[in-house]
């Protein structure tokens, strides 16, 4: 099941955080980099956030999470994460179809992840996302931006 979540309540701001971290650690090490800013985020900080959050719960249980920010007809996915034991299971497919479904005047989806996380670029290239550019962090890390047009 696919719902909301109140990120400025404590409690699921914790439930995102526990996503948060294996998940993003797991994308650490396919990049070779391990200060990727999701990392050194704090449960105060993503209270504060400003974006809206739904999860992906089995039986009760969150398992992944999708974050945006909406601005006149664009979403920009901060954020798209899966607990590591529920990786393979389409999770991320249905969020991303979920808000897609939903984004009532939206015409367009952008995105961004490490450029080296290979599985991440072919899953949005496989969902119908355009590379739009890439951008060099510093030494170790490069983020490549994709867009996708909504029908």
């Amino acid at each position: 099941m696919i719902k909301e979540i109140d990120i400025t309540n404590k409690m699921a701001a914790e439930d995102v955080f526990n996503i948060q971290i294996p998940s993003y650690e797991i994308e650490a090490e396919i990049i070779g980099y391990s200060e990727i800013p999701p990392l050194n985020d704090t449960i105060p900080a993503l209270m504060k956030c400003g974006e809206t959050f739904f999860g992906y719960y089995i039986n009760e249980v969150l398992c992944g999470v999708l974050s945006f920010k909406s601005e006149k007809d664009e979403i920009d996915i901060h954020r798209l994460m899966v607990h590591p034991n529920h990786f393979r299971k389409g999770i991320a497919k249905k969020l991303l179809e979920y808000i897609e479904k939903n984004a009532m005047g939206t015409k367009t989806l952008i995105v961004s992840t490490g450029s080296k996380n290979m599985p991440a670029v072919q899953f949005y290239e496989k969902f119908g996302f355009v590379k739009t550019g890439e951008i060099n962090i510093n030494e170790q890390l490069s983020l490549t931006s994709f867009k996708k047009q909504i029908k």
